[in-house]
C-alpha cells in the first residue's frame, strides 16, 4: 500500500463497513500488528480530525507506555465489560471487540453510534504508530484517497 505522498501516512487500504456490521480490517494491518492473536482487539475512538477508531492488541498496549490504560481499567483489561461496551478514560473511549482468525470484526450497533459510524461507510487503515493502526472515517488522508491515481486495496 502506498505514502499518499512523499513523506505522509502510509495507508492499508479501505475497508468498507458491511450492513451486517462486520469490517474487514486489511491483511497487511493484521499482519503488522499481529492483530488476530488472542482473538480479541482493543479499539478506541479516533482524533476529531480522523474520526472512526484505532485498533491495538492486549499485548501491544501491556508493552508499551500506556499499559497504563489497562492497569488502570481493570474492567477492560479483564473483558468484564460487554463486547463493544466503552469506558472513558482520559478523553478517549475504550472498548475491546471480537476479531476472527480472517481479521473481521463485527461491531454491535451500539459500539457504531457512539463512533458515529454507519453501514456502507468507507474506513481508511493508516499505520498510526508502532502500538496502533487507525480506522479513520473522514479527514483530509480519506479525501486524497479519492484523489489517488495509484492502486488503493478495497476490503
Amino acid at each position: 500500500m502506498p505514502q499518499l505522498n512523499k513523506g505522509g501516512k502510509f495507508v492499508f487500504g479501505l475497508s468498507v463497513i458491511q450492513p451486517d456490521r462486520t469490517i474487514h480490517i486489511p491483511p497487511q494491518a493484521l499482519s503488522e500488528y499481529d492483530a488476530t492473536r488472542g482473538g480479541k482487539v482493543i479499539i478506541f475512538t479516533g482524533s476529531k480530525i480522523t474520526g472512526g477508531f484505532c485498533v491495538t492488541t492486549y499485548s501491544l498496549l501491556l508493552n508499551s507506555k500506556l499499559k497504563h490504560i489497562l492497569e488502570e481499567c481493570p474492567r477492560l483489561r479483564d473483558c468484564q465489560l460487554s463486547e463493544g461496551e466503552f469506558i472513558q478514560y482520559k478523553g478517549r473511549k475504550y472498548a475491546w471487540v471480537s476479531i476472527d482468525k480472517s481479521g473481521v470484526i463485527k461491531m454491535p450497533q451500539s459500539t457504531l453510534l457512539v463512533l458515529e459510524l454507519q453501514s456502507e461507510m468507507e474506513l481508511l487503515s493508516i499505520r498510526s504508530s508502532d502500538i496502533a493502526f487507525t480506522m479513520g472515517a473522514k479527514g483530509p488522508l480519506l479525501e486524497k484517497v479519492h484523489n489517488f491515481q495509484g492502486d488503493i486495496a478495497r476490503y
